[in-house]
């Protein structure tokens, strides 16, 4: 055995020697092997590389030295600058291995387990993020999660005011059920297709942050062109000298007092928290008067549309005196933004980040014989607020598995309205909603590490403003595009689902309009989209059902990308034209037909030139639908699944619904929000 190894460091050896030889040998300044090579920890063990394109290499080293890098009998060399850098690029590879990868200098790096196929980023915010382990058949699907031909690595949060070349990462992962159970769902689940019908080796490369508007994964040089933004960026650029690594300095600072000065104005001004012994905190504080909301439910639907601020939530619960013995802990599912939960007067616990699922252990001797006051105090910054869960999600549990239900009727009363300025930062902003940090902190350092295209789920931060988002998702794409330096990839995205409570009436939505805006993103080259019009929830911002939609943007890349002979998408809007008192509408995308889902078309609505929009009845016609009511006999417009949670049920014979549309481009509700 010894002999053996001796062997192989004998082996070693010659080859760093005569590799480095090489090195000097192409490069007439005879350069010596470079010193204290450092790569970026996207490469590593188990990694995936993309098979069919040259493959970038990059790294640090000291100065002026030669970085001689091999893979599969390939060898290619490098110089490293001044400012201690490298790069270069290896050709390409079959898929398959796996490989081994030697990089040369004075020191030597060795990665194995490396394969060759596809590889695929997954970006965006909360539903990219979503993990299996939350999903619909959570269970089944890790445990057939044994996939040694996939491979996950995923990007930790972080953000910075610079583009930054070092990340926080558990490195690359084969898939198995110990590794994927907190994972990317819809990045699995649409790998596992590719991996499935492709049959070579995948990689998906996961970065994500729940709750993040789009400018935040744009980088400066994009967004410092969007004149709304001139302020922020003013700021961010201001800092340009801050290190953004440093120990001692917080490049952020000033934007964490701005955002601790706002918080301090809303205490002050909030008539739940006036200067005197009756706040509302108070267990016997006045509260008949207040009027009542179902809870859980976003805030708008207790009748305070288009409210941002803080509102006051308030519910007696009355518990049996030998309860009170056992241990409590309090459920109130995911809540928008910010909360301060109370118990008979007592802070029982507070949490700051958006969306994240409250649950509070409630301290021996804290609950009460009979009726206990239960209090939380809601600050939503912008968008839509409040209790975001189902109603199983609002509860007390005990440690003996005993359960006392608090959905229902709770007391609700606003305490103070963000409406004081305008601008960007009228309002105050978690750090990872400001313009370019995630594209700095946590896309910059896999850039331009080779792939095959990105999937991404985002959209519902930018709701509000979908008027906006038209200017600012495609300016991402093409952002991306550029600093990948790979042309045109592959950029298949994911239609917002349905969500919250079914309009009764025709009328104006944000969600719709950020839909459509998504649909208008199409028109950049080499895009596709999977609608979620029909998979959605109306309780849960996080439908359960991940695996269509990583299903669905796997038929976009089998066709669009791989070249499969299958109907990828749902009928998207051609045309129109009037007929007799009608409107006759056309589509792509029909397959092999259209059909109405359940038997009944739904979803159309139809106005005249008063732009006054009612129910339409609608009918298949060949690959048109013709739509109409007879109380409009000049109709001028149809709408099609135009709210937030519409019932749709239009959809091709391959199952694949139509996407929500509109005619007419009257102005929306949010055409000049930019903030």
């Amino acid at each position: 055995m010894k002999s053996l190894i001796s062997a192989s460091v004998h082996t070693a050896v010659v080859a760093v020697l005569l590799l480095c030889a090489g090195c000097r040998g192409n490069n007439p300044d005879r350069l010596s092997p470079a010193a204290h090579i450092r790569l970026p920890k996207i490469f590593g063990n188990h990694m995936v590389l993309q098979h069919d394109h040259d493959i970038a290499v990059w790294g640090k080293a000291d100065p002026g030295g030669c970085v001689t890098v091999v893979l599969n009998g390939h060898t290619a060399h490098a110089k490293v600058s001044k400012d201690s850098t490298w790069h270069l690029k290896l050709p390409p590879v079959d898929a398959g291995g796996p490989y081994v990868m030697q990089i040369l200098g004075s020191d030597t790096l060795l990665f194995s387990d490396i394969l060759a196929g596809e590889v695929w980023i997954c970006s965006g915010q909360s539903n990219m993020e979503w993990p299996l382990i939350e999903t619909v058949n959570s269970e089944r699907e890790i445990a057939r999660a044994d996939y040694p031909g996939m491979r996950i690595f995923t990007v930790m949060r972080n953000t910075a005011l610079h583009p930054v070349d070092t990340l926080s990462t558990y490195g690359w992962m084969p898939v198995n059920p110990a590794n994927i159970p907190y994972f990317s769902a819809v990045g699995y689940l649409f790998g596992r297709d590719i991996h499935k019908h492709l049959h070579v080796p995948v990689g998906l490369i996961h970065i994500s942050w729940g709750g993040t508007p789009v400018e935040a994964w744009t980088s400066l040089q994009t967004m410092e062109k969007q004149k709304e933004f001139e302020e922020i960026i003013r700021m961010l650029k201001d800092k340009e000298k801050v290190k953004a690594d440093s120990a001692v300095i917080n490049p952020f600072s000033s934007l964490e007092e701005q955002v601790r000065s706002w918080q301090a104005w809303i205490t002050d001004m909030d008539a739940g928290l006036a200067d005197s012994a009756d706040t509302w905190i108070d267990p016997q504080a006045e509260t008949e008067d207040w009027p009542v909301m179902d809870i859980p439910g976003p805030r708008e639907s207790g009748g305070l549309p288009g409210y941002d601020g803080v509102v006051w939530f308030r519910k007696e619960v009355e518990i049996g005196g030998p309860d009170t013995e056992k241990s409590w802990t309090l459920c109130l599912g995911p809540l928008d933004d910010i909360d301060f939960t109370y118990l008979n007067g007592q802070l029982l616990g507070s949490e700051t980040v958006y969306n994240t699922v409250r649950r509070y252990r409630i301290p021996k001797g804290q609950l009460k014989p009979g009726v206990n006051i239960l209090v939380v105090r809601i600050l939503d910054f912008s968008g839509v607020g409040g209790f975001w869960g189902a109603p199983d999600d609002v509860k007390l549990v005990s440690s003996r598995g005993d359960s006392i239900s608090l959905a229902g009727e709770w007391r609700f009363k606003p305490g103070v309205e963000l409406k004081m300025t305008s601008g960007y930062l009228s309002t105050p902003r978690h750090v990872q909603q400001l313009p370019t940090v995630l594209f700095n902190g946590m896309v910059a350092p896999v850039i331009p590490y080779t792939m095959r295209g990105v999937i991404w789920y985002q959209g519902e931060d930018n709701a509000s403003r979908a008027y906006q988002y038209r200017r600012l998702f495609p300016a991402m794409i093409r952002d991306w595009r550029t600093r990948w330096a790979q042309g045109d990839f592959p950029f298949l995205f994911v239609q917002l689902a349905n969500y919250m409570t079914a309009a009764s009436k025709p009328g104006d939505s944000d969600w719709a309009e950020l839909r459509e805006a998504q649909c208008m993103a199409l028109s950049e080259p080499n895009t596709g989209m999977a609608v979620a019009i029909d998979i959605g929830e109306a309780e849960h911002i996080h439908p359960g059902n991940k695996r269509e939609v990583g299903r669905r943007l796997a038929l976009i890349a089998r066709a669009r990308v791989y070249g499969e002979d299958v109907v990828y998408s749902g009928p998207l809007l051609q045309g129109m034209r009037k007929e007799d008192g009608q409107i006759r509408l056309t589509f792509q995308h029909t397959g092999t037909g259209l059909i109405a889902k359940g038997g009944e078309l739904k979803g159309f609505a139809i106005a005249g030139a008063d732009r006054k929009f009612v129910w339409a009845d609608a009918r298949i016609e060949g690959n048109t639908v013709v739509v109409f009511n007879p109380g409009i006999p000049d109709p001028v417009s149809v709408r099609y699944g135009w709210a937030n949670n519409p019932a749709c049920s239009l959809y091709n014979r391959e199952g694949l619904p139509a996407s929500p549309f509109r005619t007419d481009n009257w102005p929306g509700i949010t055409k000049d929000v930019v903030f």
